[in-house]
């Protein structure tokens, strides 16, 4: 037992860190690894290789996300800012390479193989971003000799325009999305607000006359009838056959014939294997994350701090959303991971490096007051 009298680095984490939070998403990354055993075999199989690939690979990938997760949580705020320039700059440098040496999977360049392990650029990118551009808004505010807002307008841009040639239009969603959040957060006029809301319309707009295949998912969902709806067909069935208590573990049917059950698609096998009373549980813990990084981003008296966490909070839930509304057919199909359920390295790593940031930015000794010097850089300030 760790006593309050303990002055160390790791007492003080103990007693500072939201354990609450802490604990529940170590729940979610060992269900992940539970669950990956369940909806991975089929596709495994199908591959060519041995029946529990990727289930095994997710067990190894998730002491690492752990490590992340823990290593991050004893940063303080300026070495949470630094880790995230570190990694927004070596992030944006990959996807830029990969559009010259990434792997072409289904029409799109996402992938780079290092030391023969596959890694999407992107995924990091997200955290990253969130952090450095809640740090330029704030920074705008408190001096206004500091273009921050047009510093985060630019690296909008650079982010954006970088996904879009990849293409990966559904991060290029979320992370507009996140973005307009953490731009209202800094106080923008409504009037702003509505302009922005008015360029991402008409970027959906360009983007359904201008991408094919983003084209083709838009009008399949407004249109089931019209086009090939077979995995979002078979995810609800999915949830059909399960009802509320599940078919039981490793008896799923539809996983067998549906082609990314393990990443995309794995809330319809956890659907037909445990039941909709799982899927529910599963929400709920995504939600009560959610809300309490809020709540912990309301508590905050740095700006910095307050649109950083409730940034990240939003990504991590959105996204949680995004896949679960392609899952039950409420949204288009698109290819979006379930934070730390679904399989795959960079998507678990990453969401690991976003609770890592939280838990970081929300320990209570973030609270205590910087003295900054009036004359200091910006820079300096970082």
């Amino acid at each position: 037992m760790i006593s309050r009298r303990d002055r160390s680095l790791i007492a003080e984490w103990w007693w500072t860190v939201d354990r609450t939070t802490l604990f529940l998403v170590l729940l979610l990354l060992a269900a992940g690894v539970v669950l990956s055993f369940a909806a991975s075999p089929p596709v495994a199989e199908r591959l060519g290789l041995s029946t529990y690939h990727f289930a095994l690979r997710q067990a190894m990938y998730a002491p690492t996300a752990t490590a992340i997760i823990l290593g991050i949580s004893l940063l303080t705020p300026r070495q949470v800012r630094r880790l995230a320039l570190l990694i927004l700059l070596v992030s944006l440098s990959m996807m830029v390479a990969v559009l010259f040496i990434g792997d072409e999977v289904k029409g799109s360049r996402r992938w780079v193989y290092i030391a023969g392990m596959s890694l999407q650029p992107s995924e990091f990118l997200k955290p990253a971003f969130i952090v450095i551009v809640a740090w330029l808004f704030a920074e705008g505010s408190k001096h206004p000799e500091v273009p921050g807002k047009l510093l985060a307008v630019i690296l909008l841009i650079i982010t954006a325009a970088l996904l879009v040639a990849e293409p990966d239009l559904g991060q290029t969603i979320l992370i507009f999305s996140v973005w307009g959040a953490v731009f209202f957060l800094a106080g923008v006029s409504l009037p702003l607000v509505g302009g922005l809301a008015g360029t991402a319309v008409a970027g959906l707009f360009a983007a359904y006359f201008m991408f094919p295949h983003f084209t083709s998912r838009i009008d399949r969902f407004l249109d089931p009838e019209g086009g090939d709806t077979y995995q979002v067909d078979i995810a609800m069935r999915s949830f059909e056959r399960g009802g509320w208590s599940g078919s039981g573990p490793g008896e799923g049917v539809m996983k067998r014939i549906l082609p990314d059950s393990h990443t995309d698609f794995v809330f319809a096998v956890i659907a037909e294997e445990f039941g909709i009373i799982l899927c529910l549980a599963l929400i709920c813990i995504f939600g009560f994350i959610v809300m309490r990084g809020l709540m912990h981003a309301l508590r905050r008296k740095q700006p910095f701090e307050r649109m950083a966490i409730a940034g990240l909070s939003i990504q991590i839930g959105l996204q949680a959303f995004i896949n679960m509304g392609v899952n039950l057919q409420l949204l288009p199909a698109k290819g979006m991971t379930l934070p730390f359920i679904s399989y795959g390295g960079s998507a678990l790593l990453s969401s690991a490096v976003v609770m890592g940031f939280i838990l970081a930015l929300s320990r209570e000794r973030a609270e205590r007051k910087v003295t900054v010097m009036p004359h200091s850089s910006f820079a300096e300030q970082l």
